[in-house]
């Protein structure tokens, strides 16, 4: 049927989306950590994953509004924007998405991580390799301390979405909220990224997290940290639920309406993560 047609299309944008963002930032994430600083610097990781951001959504933004992120989705779900029925598609579609480029990346530079891991995989210590895939928080940083990381990082994250897209507001001008996205991802990563690698998205995080367990590092992927595993998954829900609140509260109630004829940018809603 039509709608079946839909949801698969969904699935599949969502998927190609999240794998091409991802493609952009692993690599480089992989260089930093194999290279020892030698390829590529905190700023090198950032780029690529604010690069990976624009690129992903406009290889979606027309189809499925190119979520990238099952928090951002959930959260449509929640305000009744997107139906429950669709959360399955959007949520496959990504982490199948996040699954191929971890496991595209690990093909690519497996010689290079078998080299710098001298036959054993870990999690932590000098010789980790698998933040190359996931977060993990830095070993002076608590589990509390963590949350609280990933959770502001996704409220400031929604908060510039929805500004970005706000039309009864100063919103972007069409055809720009792509790359104003990737540049505020730019931004959250270099300001917030060196606590706990600014996950800010589930579906960036725990699909690349299961690779690496199949892959040979184990179930240390899931109790290191503390157990770190659960937080980049309620961490940026709760920060994406308590960035649409507070942008309600403290912009959107306070707008004007905005009548069709005086929108002279005239942005598409669906064309990226709008809530």
């Amino acid at each position: 049927t039509l709608m079946q047609y839909r949801e698969q299309d969904t699935l599949s944008k969502e998927a190609l989306s999240s794998s091409r963002f991802q493609y952009k930032e692993r690599p480089l994430q992989d260089l930093l950590v194999l290279g020892r600083g030698d390829f590529g610097q905190h700023l090198s990781i950032n780029l690529g994953f604010g690069i990976g951001v624009t690129l992903g959504i406009h290889a979606a933004g027309g189809i499925s509004g190119a979520h990238l992120n099952a928090a951002i989705t959930l959260t449509h779900c929640i305000l009744g924007n997107l139906p429950w029925r669709k959360l399955p598609a959007y949520l496959i579609g990504q982490f199948l998405g996040s699954f191929m480029a971890a496991a595209t990346v690990f093909a690519l530079y497996y010689g290079m991580v078998v080299s710098f891991i001298t036959g054993v995989a870990v999690v932590t210590g000098p010789t980790a390799t698998a933040s190359i895939f996931s977060t993990y928080p830095a070993p002076y940083v608590s589990l509390v301390g963590g949350f609280f990381t990933e959770f502001t990082a996704t409220v400031m994250l929604l908060l510039g979405i929805l500004i970005i897209h706000d039309e009864k507001n100063n919103a972007a001008l069409k055809g720009t909220q792509a790359l104003l996205t990737g540049i505020l991802v730019l931004g959250i990563g270099l300001g917030m990224g060196l606590n706990t690698g600014y996950a800010i998205n589930p579906s960036r995080d725990l699909p690349p997290r299961v690779f690496t367990a199949v892959a040979g590092w184990g179930m240390d992927v899931f109790t290191a940290g503390h157990n770190w595993w659960w937080v980049p998954l309620t961490a940026p829900t709760l920060g994406s639920l308590a960035g649409v609140f507070i942008h309600k509260l403290f912009i959107d109630f306070h707008n004007q309406p905005v009548l069709e004829c005086e929108n002279e940018k005239g942005q598409p809603v669906v064309e990226s993560s709008t809530l």
